[in-house]
């Protein structure tokens, strides 16, 4: 029997300590003053729409489009408005929010694909298209998009200067930031661009997404003599000689597969077993750790789906989801922000 190794992390929620197993509803309100709303466009699993509910927001409203996705979110959000397409969805349709947050489709964009790269022309990546539509049309305060890296250099930068110039047309002022999971606790090398536009606010977008002060850092000072840094990819836990099982400290970035993925790929993260000589995928409830989900997040309602379907698509919504704690930090510098502006103009 294969042992399961469970990855966990916690989270402070304004000074409590709430382990990630915890429901929605014991910290709803965990944030100190007014409650602001958020809208999720492309939620997948839910990874913002988890992260604004621990930063404070309310969440008025989601829309997916994938049927397992969807799932999950009514699971977790049963009286929450759904919509399953964006194509067809009218921002009339949308509570009034003060954020707007999605990661829209980056299959078109991501350097991970083979071959030319299809960018906002796209019929997957160029859904931004109609997410830019709506917001048009409803101008929420805040908007947050997230999406890979590679969305920088798609067709040289310009698709990328597609979406900053779109926002600055409908009035936002518009600032990015690439951040690694791995840095809010997440155990996971997983690098994605976060863009904020702050509508008719110059100053917004920097005061969400950098901070004003400089700490000292955890970099460690390195010596001519002193011993070399080993990488957090070449750490393992567990014992190395022993039985096993054996897994990198910080895992590779997680992408979506499927369950019969067998091969090995320098790419992914393995479980040994050294001395039978043995390596097996991460399981569905461990990339739910990885990604800093709670455990059985993506267990959808019984008899929905089974068997190795399920695993697929557990390994595959997972792949594509944001992870909650980066969510939630930026989640709590718009809190902030939205705070401040209320003070202002009170």
């Amino acid at each position: 029997m294969a042992v399961i190794l469970i990855f966990t992390m916690s989270a402070q929620i304004n000074g409590n300590h709430v382990a990630n197993g915890a429901k929605l509803g014991a910290i709803k309100g965990a944030v100190d003053g007014p409650r602001f709303k958020a809208a999720s466009l492309f939620s997948g699993i839910g990874g913002f729409d988890l992260g604004l509910e621990r930063a404070g927001f309310e969440v008025t409203f989601q829309c997916e489009i994938n049927k397992f996705c969807r799932s999950i979110l009514k699971l977790h959000w049963p009286e929450i408005p759904h919509h399953e397409n964006i194509k067809k969805l009218n921002a009339v349709d949308i509570p009034h929010s003060d954020v707007w947050a999605g990661g829209f489709p980056c299959q078109d964009v991501s350097l991970a694909r083979m071959g030319a790269r299809a960018g906002l022309r796209g019929t997957r990546s160029g859904l931004f298209y109609d997410f830019a539509r709506l917001i048009g049309e409803a101008r929420p305060r805040v908007v947050l998009l997230e999406n890979v890296a590679g969305l920088l250099s798609s067709h040289r930068g310009a698709d990328f200067g597609i979406v900053l110039g779109t926002l600055a047309e409908f009035g936002y002022s518009v600032g990015w930031r690439v951040l690694n999971s791995k840095n809010f606790g997440v155990p996971q090398s997983r690098q994605r661009v976060y863009i904020v536009g702050c509508y008719r606010d110059i100053d917004g977008p920097g005061q969400i997404l950098f901070e004003p002060e400089c700490g000292a850092g955890d970099a460690e000072e390195s010596e001519s003599d002193g011993e070399t840094t080993l990488s957090p990819f070449k750490k393992s836990i567990g014992d190395p000689s022993g039985e096993g099982p054996v897994v990198q400290s910080i895992a590779y970035c997680l992408y979506a597969c499927s369950a019969r993925h067998t091969g090995t790929d320098w790419s992914r993260t393995y479980v040994q077993y050294p001395r039978k000589g043995q390596v097996r995928r991460l399981t569905p409830k461990e990339c739910e750790g990885i990604m800093s989900f709670p455990i059985g997040w993506t267990l959808p309602p019984p008899g929905k789906f089974s068997g190795d379907d399920l695993d697929s698509l557990r390994y595959h919504a997972l792949g594509n989801a944001v992870t909650p704690p980066v969510a939630e930090w930026l989640a709590h510098r718009i809190h902030g922000y939205l705070k401040v502006m209320q003070t202002k103009s009170a």
